[in-house]
């Protein structure tokens, strides 16, 4: 391994680089008894806020030896059960979440000083709400789906793009079958924690966890 003091990155140092955050306070009489209503409340704030991705989440997996590995996916529905994400099972994010079904979802929005993480199981969504949400999308996207084995090695961009003009020169109609290997995951939360930033860095905090008949609310310390 290389002397980190003797590569020739050149300087970056941002010890000294910080704001506060303004935008509001978070309090216990604030928030909803049912975490997913309160996500619902957050994101269409971020969006009146200006956010243009607000459903873009940091997904963070593990292989079974507790190497992670992070990535930002798109949050297509929630349900009375999860969160629900589509993507190839043959990606680096897939074959690990198929030896280790855990996984961590992250939002931030900056327009509002607010995060929000989610922990919990990862399961498969059923073939027909594969079907229904990839014959919704547009048919370019599929053609990408169909032309790409994501994560996979390939020679050059070129290459790539030989596959996606093979694809659509095969169906001209735009009838691109879904591959089995592309399809949705919905992740079943065992904890949320909503997160406002506050002045001085006196953060506001609130964790849910389950209880037997829905969810116990705690606040955390920054």
């Amino acid at each position: 391994m290389s002397d980190p003091d003797k590569t020739n990155v050149g300087e970056f140092d941002h010890r000294s680089t910080r704001r506060d955050f303004v935008f509001g306070e978070l309090h216990r009489k604030d928030l909803r008894e049912d975490p997913a209503l309160q996500l619902q409340e957050w994101l269409k704030a971020a969006e009146a806020a200006g956010n243009f991705d607000a459903t873009a989440m940091c997904l963070s997996t593990a292989t079974l030896e507790g190497r992670p590995s992070a990535r930002y996916v798109l949050l297509k529905h929630l349900d009375g059960r999860g969160l629900c994400f589509y993507t190839d099972s043959r990606s680096r994010k897939g074959q690990e979440l198929a030896e280790n079904p855990f996984a961590a979802l992250t939002f931030y929005w900056p327009e509002t000083d607010r995060q929000v993480r989610v922990t919990g199981r990862i399961e498969r969504l059923p073939d027909a709400d594969n079907e229904a949400y990839f014959n919704q999308r547009p048919i370019k996207s599929r053609i990408a789906a169909a032309a790409s084995q994501q994560s996979q090695p390939i020679e050059s961009r070129a290459a790539l793009e030989a596959r996606f003009r093979d694809i659509e020169a095969r169906y001209p109609a735009g009838d691109v079958p879904r591959n089995p290997a592309w399809g949705g995951y919905r992740l079943l939360p065992d904890e949320w924690e909503f997160w406002q930033g506050r002045r001085s860095r006196l953060h506001d905090r609130f964790v849910y966890t389950p209880t037997s008949d829905g969810w116990q609310i705690q606040r955390l310390m920054p």
